[in-house]
């Protein structure tokens, strides 16, 4: 039986998450729709001097894309910048190419997430209006797209017992096994990795906020969000498979070049 044709799709909400060299002339794109979810796309002669789309399909800029076709790799057929902020510069861009790079890793092609493309473009917005904490701006949205994925676990539980949280008890977020009750008896590295059931409590109330992006914005100020950064780091390398994100490797490096003192500025003009 032949294989129904896919629509052709207009004006779609899109973000371009990386493009990669098909030759000469030519991309290929992937991106995160709002109704699509990840798609690849083949942008034929966008790399000439000429073309219309050079300027345009560039990544953390809200865009409306067209595209059509039913192998695997789409064909581009119109972009349009959508208009709203200026791209993220700085450390803050290469905090939303990491945004880009957990999209990459924990999403599959062709399967729509709304509810977390919004919270994207949230995202993106506060790195590129510079407003929000930039630490914050991460944790919010690591939570979220482990949320949408099905890979984060219930963060009002203990879940080997399935016990509610003692407020002032601790709990380590374990990749296999969720939160789990910290003892004394497990040593200081396990209570150093550890934060109190008001703070997971405070956490899946967020989660739970009818905006969660803004909500889990304010719950991961200041120092809850530093102590957040160890357990959802391991738990987003467990699931994605790899042992280092590129980007921040990148972010590691550059700051390790960086001077510890900045030079006087020189008296010469």
């Amino acid at each position: 039986m032949a294989q129904a044709k896919l629509p052709r799709v207009h004006e779609e909400p899109a973000y371009v998450l990386h493009r990669y060299d098909w030759s000469e002339s030519s991309l290929i794109l992937e991106v995160f729709s709002r109704r699509h979810g990840r798609v690849a796309l083949v942008a034929k002669g966008v790399k000439r001097p000429t073309s219309q789309y050079r300027a345009v399909l560039l990544p953390l800029q809200p865009l409306r894309l067209g595209w059509g076709g039913d192998a695997e790799v789409r064909t581009l057929r119109s972009a349009h910048w959508q208009g709203g902020h200026v791209m993220p510069s700085g450390d803050t861009l290469l905090a939303g190419y990491y945004l880009n790079e957990l999209l990459l890793k924990l999403l599959a092609r062709d399967d729509a997430h709304p509810k977390l493309f919004d919270h994207y473009a949230d995202a993106v917005l506060a790195l590129a209006e510079g407003q929000q904490a930039q630490a914050a701006v991460v944790r919010a949205f690591e939570l979220l797209i482990l949320r949408e994925a099905g890979l984060l676990p219930a963060l009002d539980l203990e879940c080997a017992s399935l016990a509610p949280l003692l407020p002032d008890a601790h709990y380590r977020l374990e990749p296999e096994a969720g939160l789990r009750l910290t003892e004394p008896a497990d040593g200081p590295s396990a209570l150093h990795h550890a934060l109190s059931g008001a703070c997971w409590l405070a956490l899946q109330a967020a989660l739970d906020d009818p905006y969660p992006f803004a909500a889990l914005l304010r719950a991961c100020e200041g120092a809850r969000g530093h102590a957040l950064r160890q357990p959802l780091r391991q738990l987003l390398h467990y699931h994605s498979g790899v042992r280092v994100f590129q980007t921040r490797q990148l972010m590691l490096d550059i700051r390790r070049l960086r001077p510890a003192h900045p030079p006087e500025p020189s008296s010469r003009p």
